[in-house]
């Protein structure tokens, strides 16, 4: 599996994106949101859950992922298994 790594701090933090994730945004043509749920971090719409002024973005071709500030530090990976079973 490739993945993207894209450093979002200056402290040198990076968050990988798989390329599960990548096929999954560009299938729907629209921005997503990693974002908290009472399960952990979520990957949702924008549509859904629209982004916020604070959000660090990650740039995936023409879409955006926006990462909440409260989720950035703690995410490493986006993976399909954060889109929520009802998205699919």
């Amino acid at each position: 599996m490739d993945v993207d790594t894209t450093p979002l701090f200056n402290n040198g933090h990076e968050i990988t994106i798989s390329d599960e994730v990548k096929n999954y945004i560009y299938e729907r043509k629209c921005n997503f949101r990693i974002c908290t749920s009472c399960g952990g971090p979520v990957l949702l719409s924008t549509d859904v859950k629209p982004n916020k002024p604070s959000d660090l973005e990650i740039d995936i071709g023409d879409y955006t992922i926006y990462v909440s500030m409260y989720q950035a530090s703690f995410v490493d990976e986006i993976t399909l298994d954060m889109v929520p079973r009802f998205c699919y």
